[in-house]
């Protein structure tokens, strides 16, 4: 997601697993000390880290528990969901594709999905290829679209139709905008060129080639599997638990839970060019292809900067750039209550897995702390410059603060509450109910029974959103019920506080 939100003292356990490398002068005890303390610096829940050097797991670490409440430790075996890391498994999953001949990367979308649509654009619709799919440059704005399928029980099939009447932000292929959608809709070639799931495909040609026997991609295996932690989200700086979402549908655009050690096989695998045991699994084609920028971000050339960074970019299912000149290709992952990070440093076979069940989350301190003890670039205290960084971004963010201060006290609706029930309808999503139940107005989303919410008079027209459930990406809300000169509501205009999931977007109107 877009700002991956980034734990009380908390008792940890340390899984330390060293292999014989020869010589080495990287001190593991000063590793662990740092880590552990991040668990009382940023208030996490708990955390999993594993580092890959020249092809081996070289060090384990396990800290807080798996369930705020409990004593249950996290090891190098416990699942957490990866979310968006399972980007690279989509785009490696399409590169065999590729090398198979079932398809290309510039193959139109419409090829395999003629009913495909952006924008309602004939020619837009027209051009986007497979490769457009995997590097956000269709036009979309960055997490457009996520609103539709956040805890819905849409089908995949259906939420690529409705991507139709999503907003342009960008034009197509000048612009960046970071679209789970888009994987979405590359989960649904795969599965229409394979006659398979994208949930089959992954683990028939990654998870059971490379030994990575704990992953799976729904949470209806989650007790089979058992050992996995538990989400937490988190409001007004507070840990609270959170149910696991099953993002099996979704699953090509983030759908993955794993381990430290499972993760850490994916990583040796892909920086040892996509052999496994001999066995070429992926093609170095294939593996240029992902790791080439196809968006490049700007890099400001005229003073230092943090990572000693000279290019940064993003490319098929992978973020790339340079560490002080190392080649570096990485992506994070944030999934209700739990964010994570894989990156690589391929030249020198040393990678990092963070994953953790918490919402305030160090994973760019622990990655480039690590980083610095293996490559000697710097001694820098990244969790203090992160944790510093999270706190003034949360400081500075006054959008709610304003809402609550804009509020008008003393006023009343302008309609009887029976002028403001009934059902709107987006465009993008489908049908949203205002009920009255009790003397009070609820509202329901009919693809999104969990979204449910009772208004709260606010001010005038506006009605303030208590959700029936905590939710992790937002909390604080209002609706305006929009009306004509005539004084007929006309929709519903949301304004939901937060970076990831945009109620704006929905724009409801009302329907007979």
């Amino acid at each position: 997601m877009r700002k991956l939100t980034l734990s009380i003292l908390l008792a940890f356990s340390l899984s330390l697993s060293l292999f014989p490398q020869g010589k080495s002068s990287i001190n593991y005890k000063q590793l662990d000390e740092y880590f552990s303390k991040m668990i009382n610096e940023w208030d996490l829940p708990g955390m999993s880290i594993g580092i890959v050097k020249d092809g081996k797991l070289v060090f384990t670490g396990n800290y807080g528990v798996m369930e705020l409440g409990g004593n249950k430790k996290p090891d190098k075996n416990t699942l957490y969901a990866i979310a968006s890391n399972s980007k690279a498994f989509t785009a490696a999953m399409i590169g065999i594709l590729v090398q198979e001949g079932k398809l290309d990367w510039n193959d139109k979308v419409k090829k395999y999905i003629p009913d495909f649509s952006l924008f309602n654009d004939p020619w837009i619709s027209n051009e986007v290829t497979i490769r457009d799919l995997l590097c956000h440059r269709v036009g979309l704005g960055t997490f457009s679209g996520d609103v539709i399928w956040y805890k819905s029980n849409f089908k995949s099939s259906e939420l690529y139709k409705l991507a139709a009447n999503l907003p342009q932000e960008n034009s197509f292929r000048a612009g960046y905008g970071y679209s789970n959608h888009m994987y979405i809709v590359a989960g649904e070639i795969i599965k229409i060129v394979t006659g398979k799931s994208w949930s089959e495909n992954i683990k028939e040609r990654f998870f059971d080639p490379l030994g990575m026997n704990r992953s799976i991609t729904t949470t209806k295996d989650l007790d089979k599997k058992g050992n996995f932690a538990t989400p937490h989200g988190r409001i007004d700086e507070k840990n609270f638990v959170t149910g696991w979402e099953d993002w099996s549908e979704i699953a090509a655009m983030g759908g993955i839970i794993s381990s430290v050690e499972d993760v850490a096989k994916w990583m040796i695998f892909i920086m040892n060019n996509g052999i496994n045991n001999n066995d070429t699994i992926l093609r170095p084609s294939t593996i240029n292809n992902m790791w080439t920028p196809h968006i490049s971000f700007t890099v400001d050339h005229t003073k230092p900067n943090d990572l000693g960074r000279h290019f940064s970019g993003y490319g098929l299912g992978w973020s790339v750039g340079d560490y002080f000149g190392n080649f570096m290709v990485g992506h994070t992952g944030g999934y209700d209550g739990m964010i994570s990070a894989v990156t690589l440093i391929p030249d020198k076979k040393l990678g990092v897995v963070v994953l953790t069940n918490g919402q305030k989350s160090p994973i760019m301190a622990v990655t480039y702390y690590t980083f610095d003890r293996f490559l000697n670039t710097q001694n820098k205290d990244w969790s203090d410059f992160y944790l510093k960084r999270y706190e003034n971004r949360n400081k500075n963010d006054n959008r709610i603060e304003n809402i609550k201060k804009n509020r008008i006290l003393g006023t009343n609706p302008s309609l009887d509450l029976k002028s403001y029930s009934g059902n709107y309808y987006s465009d993008i999503y489908g049908i949203i109910k205002v009920q009255i139940v009790n003397n009070q107005l609820i509202i329901e989303f009919e693809h999104s029974p969990r979204l449910s919410a009772t208004l709260k008079h606010w001010h005038y027209d506006v009605w303030e959103i208590i959700w029936d459930e905590k939710h992790a990406w937002f909390d604080f809300g209002t609706v305006k019920f929009l009306s004509d000169n005539n004084m007929k509501i006309t929709g519903l205009e949301f304004e939901v506080p937060n970076d990831d999931i945009f109620f704006e977007e929905l724009k409801p109107y009302k329907i007979k």
